[in-house]
């Protein structure tokens, strides 16, 4: 099985932004994309992110690296990143929206 190059960030302090992310994993290696994911309606970090990684190594020692590690006052959340699955409809009409 091949492991993506992919990883879930989570638990992330609300004051960092993609450029922090980026150059803090590119200690890991190189960082193809850092991405830190924003409330729609607020422009808010929501605390975590994605970070592509160039090679399933660097991938690999990124999660070593900063998993379960204190980064700004948070312990830190590394994985491989899932990909999305369609989630599963309500069924109460509404297209399954969260509330």
């Amino acid at each position: 099985m091949k492991m993506e190059q992919k990883l879930y960030v989570g638990n992330l302090s609300y004051n960092i932004n993609d450029e922090a992310l980026q150059e803090l994993f590119s200690q890991a290696g190189t960082v193809q994309s850092a991405i830190i994911i924003t409330d729609r309606m607020s422009g808010r970090s929501k605390g975590f992110g994605f970070v592509e990684m160039s090679t399933p190594e660097e991938a690999q020692a990124a999660i070593e690296m900063f998993n379960e590690k204190e980064h700004d006052g948070r312990k830190l959340t590394v994985n491989e990143a899932r990909p999305k699955t369609d989630r599963p409809r309500t069924g109460n009409g509404f297209g399954g929206g969260r509330y």
